[in-house]
């Protein structure tokens, strides 16, 4: 590959305050992305400009009727069911999900058709197993090997919801509240995707904190109560569709099934992070310190997305008082609580009983001494990102307030070069 001209290269940063200014400047970044201000970014090599409205009608076609016909398919709805499953697409196509998840489905029915009496293997696709005996109302449930079929099947059940959601219902959404730009209409479904998710989510795992001894981020419980093996169903189905939410989030970013963001390192470490913590404290039975950091995460993060949102729809003034209000809850979860919970993994650690100070799973037991730095480790590595992201919500918020670039935010991740029509007009 033939070298960039010196003169076209960009200056390397030379200090950190230089890098944070950039991202913070950078249209792609998918914190910063959304509110950056400034003129379109220069196309791509090969990438062919779509033609200028003429004001009212395009290749003859008015505005109202464009309008009225809805918003264009993606194009990767076309590629078919066989391409879809060797492709790994059937993540973005829902038709493919939906066929996915039909097949254990059927195989169920059609077990139970030959053998009613016999255990039905495919049950652990659907519903939480394990019942700890001798326990009743309510009934207890430990963990098993068939969790991973669980986990594995929900991770297309959250494909299919995820993309039936965003192809038709969101798009169609953002269509009639003027968006018209392809990439923006995906941007908006996805937030809108993130508010129903991380709302829902966050509400639960405040739900079951309520129901248990470390309400409201009571930290000593996390530890003097140890261990955890035995969970309601309510808390065990929680904890796993949170689980199956973020596998199926990290196999789109991995996989590149979506057009990458330029920060997309930062989300591979944060997404790697967030799985470490949600497989080793389901395994060794600390699921109460998962669940509260599930809760300081989510809350915020739908916060994030509905300002986002408002932000697509250049609703100014709401945007700054959301994003605002995000700031707020940004802080207080994402920081307060977690260096919270940091603190008791530090200072309450020793209050485990000493019966469970030992490396005996046959007991629920694991938490022998140096476990305390694995658990420190990622909750560590997770606030340090959490800490570069604050620095940067801050100078965005900078922006915003004194120099008034919140608003026509535009990015070559977010604008397919059409301007959006303000309104839809025959000629």
């Amino acid at each position: 590959m033939a070298s960039t001209p010196t003169a076209g290269r960009r200056k390397r940063a030379s200090s950190i305050k230089e890098v944070i200014d950039g991202i913070v400047t950078d249209p792609a970044h998918h914190l910063a992305g959304p509110f950056v201000n400034g003129s379109l970014t220069p196309l791509s090599e090969g990438e062919v400009p779509s033609p200028k409205s003429n004001g009212h009608k395009s290749n003859g076609v008015s505005r109202r009727k464009r309008a009225k016909a809805g918003p264009p398919q993606p194009d990767f709805l076309n590629n078919g069911l066989w391409n879809d499953i060797t492709s790994l697409n059937w993540t973005r196509v829902p038709t493919s999900a939906l066929f996915l998840m039909s097949i254990p489905v059927a195989l169920y029915f059609q077990w139970q058709l030959i053998s009613p009496n016999a255990q039905n293997p495919f049950k652990y696709l659907f519903t939480i197993q394990y019942p700890v005996a001798g326990t009743s109302d309510p009934v207890m449930y430990q963990k098993g090997y068939g969790d991973l079929a669980f986990l594995a099947y929900y991770v297309i059940v959250f494909s299919f919801i995820r993309q039936a959601l965003t192809i038709y219902v969101l798009r169609p959404l953002a269509w009639k509240l003027g968006i018209r730009k392809e990439a923006k209409l995906d941007r908006f479904a996805e937030q809108g995707y993130a508010i129903l998710y991380f709302g829902t989510s966050g509400a639960l795992g405040l739900w079951a904190m309520y129901h248990s001894p470390t309400w409201f981020f009571q930290g000593r419980h996390y530890f003097q109560d140890y261990p955890y093996w035995k969970m309601t169903k309510f808390m065990k189905s929680y904890y796993l569709l949170q689980f199956s939410y973020w596998v199926h989030q990290f196999l789109i970013l991995v996989l590149r099934l979506e057009k990458p963001r330029k920060d997309f390192t930062e989300l591979v470490i944060h997404h790697i992070v967030t799985l470490w913590l949600v497989g080793w404290s389901y395994m060794v039975n600390l699921t109460p310190i998962g669940n509260a950091v599930f809760i300081t995460m989510d809350v915020s993060d739908a916060f994030f997305a509905f300002a986002k949102s408002l932000n697509y729809l250049k609703l100014d003034t709401a945007s700054i008082v959301a994003f605002l209000w995000f700031i707020c809850v940004w802080s207080y979860g994402r920081h307060y609580l977690n260096l919270c919970i940091l603190w008791s993994v530090y200072y309450d650690f020793d209050l485990i009983p000493k019966w469970a100070q030992q490396w005996a799973p046959e007991t629920g037991a694991w938490l022998v001494p140096w476990m305390k730095w694995q658990i420190l480790t990622p909750l560590a590595l997770l606030q340090g990102v959490n800490l570069f992201w604050y620095v940067l919500i801050w100078r965005v918020l900078y922006r915003a307030v004194f120099k008034n670039e919140i608003s026509d935010s535009r990015s070559d991740d977010e604008d397919d070069g059409q301007p959006d029509d303000d309104e839809d007009k025959d000629d």
